[in-house]
């Protein structure tokens, strides 16, 4: 493909997906120092938390604190993850911009992440659907569907299954649907093939994709979702995150990697890599017992790259 998409939205992922796939807890200040830095150096879309029960999930039970902080910056989409209904309720209280239903296209997954399976989650998102329209809120909903290439713990995972959850998501009440490679199963080919079905599904409700590098793919796997015109992803700063049920993994595909990446294509990111590459420091300094990952830090920026100044 000739032309790339003019412009393309990264949407941070590493305070969630990031942080509760590792054992240290990070304050509530430095999560706003980190949005704070994230939105200056001119990242727009921010997964700020997750409303799971903090005996669940410690790492993330300052959430609601951490998305009030959110909501004061100018120009920042917030969003957050919920598991169920509850959790929707919180995010509807807390107005986040976007709140993420997460759902497993892997039965097994499903009951070993979620304790319910693929199609009860369809069910709670048509109840979180009415709860959004009768609060009269504007937050939307996406429906994003993990284990979308394949599961450790099942094995393949059907694409007319993925496809089916998707439409039926979208007949829930979902305003838009994403797919994500949770486990590091996807490749370029194998993501061409499901997102080309994907988007003739949902079309401008097609949100975006989000991948893991478990395996070193998650750029290649951006790539690809790309030259079929795909403009959002997801992506944590310094690589941090991944899958319980997926041993080994590497995390998330890596922020500022993927931020250059699309930067030296020609993909507007709006986003200013030198300041980004600084935030990464002070990130990596606030969990310095946890494994991170990524390459543009070690090598730096190229001489020759025209990117923001």
């Amino acid at each position: 493909m000739g032309v790339w998409p003019a412009r393309v939205s990264i949407r941070e992922v590493g305070l969630r997906d990031g942080l509760q796939s590792i054992a240290t807890i990070v304050p509530t200040t430095q999560k706003c120092e980190w949005i704070a830095g994230a939105h200056r150096a001119g990242m727009r879309e921010i997964e700020v938390g997750s409303f799971v029960p903090p005996r669940l999930l410690p790492q993330l039970a300052d959430t609601a604190a951490v998305l009030t902080f959110a909501k004061t910056l100018p120009g920042l989409f917030a969003s957050v993850l919920i598991p169920n209904l509850k959790g929707a309720e919180r995010a509807l209280e807390g107005k986040a911009d976007l709140m993420i239903l997460p759902l497993s296209a892997s039965q097994a997954h499903s009951l070993a992440n979620l304790r319910k399976a693929p199609d009860d989650v369809v069910a709670e998102m048509a109840q979180i659907r009415a709860a959004r329209d009768a609060s009269g809120s504007r937050t939307l909903i996406e429906g994003g569907i993990g284990t979308a290439f394949g599961c450790t713990i099942q094995g393949a995972v059907d694409e007319a299954e993925v496809l089916r959850l998707m439409q039926a998501l979208l007949d829930a009440g979902a305003d838009r649907v994403s797919l994500a490679d949770t486990v590091g199963y996807a490749d370029p080919a194998s993501v061409r093939r499901l997102f080309e079905k994907a988007l003739r599904i949902a079309g401008n409700r097609f949100s975006g994709g989000h991948f893991h590098d478990t395996r070193g793919l998650a750029l290649a796997n951006t790539v690809a979702a790309l030259e079929l015109g795909v403009t959002r992803f997801d992506a944590s700063l310094a690589g941090i995150g991944g899958c319980p049920h997926a041993p080994g993994a590497s995390g998330n595909a890596t922020t500022e990697d993927l931020a250059f990446m699309l930067e030296a294509m020609g993909c507007r990111t709006g986003i200013d890599l030198r300041a980004l590459l600084a935030l990464r420091q002070h990130v990596v300094g606030w969990i310095p017992a946890e494994p991170t990952h990524g390459a543009l830090w070690r090598a730096g920026l190229p001489k020759t790259f025209a990117g923001i100044q």
